[in-house]
């Protein structure tokens, strides 16, 4: 059974293939993103922890969703020109995903799997679920929508 990320295969914005296996050796915060959302402004945080961090040992990586509340209606270029001039952004945005449901991506079918949320709830209840990956690409801690970058920070230092 698989215990990391790494067989799995995404799309970037421009809907060419990204392995995260490209990732090997890095820690990872994987985001379920939207840009309508009250939660938004923690791309700003999200941008902070990668340029601390580093391309080297770490990175954000956004994963546009518009499965809660219709708040991510952009295309795949909308989001990424909208990430760029609000926040800056220099983390990998990757294409719109479904993260619930018979259409979720298979990575985060595994996350969700891996690291239940509240009452062991396998659903993501809302945009900016984020799971903290190891070095090892093995899944280490989700947090909720509500709780900030900053706060995640200490735990991302443990595992560098």
């Amino acid at each position: 059974m698989t215990k990391n990320i790494y067989q799995f295969s995404c799309e970037d914005s421009k809907g060419q293939p990204v392995n995260l296996s490209d990732y090997e050796g890095k820690a990872l915060l994987i985001v379920n993103t939207a840009s309508k959302c009250g939660f938004t402004p923690q791309y700003e945080g999200l941008e902070k922890l990668q340029k601390k961090y580093g391309s080297d040992t770490f990175s954000v990586l956004a994963f546009p969703c518009n499965q809660f509340g219709g708040q991510e209606p952009g295309t795949n270029e909308e989001i990424v020109e909208f990430c760029s001039l609000n926040y800056s952004n220099t983390f990998p945005v990757f294409s719109k995903v479904d993260v619930n449901g018979d259409e979720a991506h298979p990575l985060f079918e595994f996350l969700t799997k891996e690291k239940k949320g509240l009452l062991g709830s396998e659903k993501i209840k809302w945009n900016f679920t984020k799971f903290l990956i190891n070095k090892n690409g093995e899944p280490v801690a989700r947090y909720a929508p509500s709780t900030t970058p900053e706060k995640i920070e200490s735990d991302i230092a443990k595992i560098l």
